[in-house]
């Protein structure tokens, strides 16, 4: 999964989440398949895995997961 994909649906799962998304960093881990999404400059940091053949659904499941599991 490329890095914009990453971000398009982790902005589209976080508004979904009633969460401000103008300021999202994505980047990837030095491990293949992992990425950082940083909310807000720090406000939440999720750690999502994910490779070929990852579905969107299993982005957005782990964001929503992690993300509410924050709070």
């Amino acid at each position: 999964m490329e890095q914009h994909e990453v971000e398009r649906i982790a902005r589209a799962t976080l508004r979904e989440l009633g969460v401000a998304t103008s300021s999202i960093t994505v980047t990837q881990d030095p491990q293949p398949g992992q990425w950082r999404v940083q909310i807000g400059g720090g406000h939440a940091n999720l750690k999502i895995r994910c490779g070929q053949g990852s579905t969107a659904q299993w982005v957005r499941a782990q964001i929503f997961e992690q993300y509410l599991g924050q709070g």
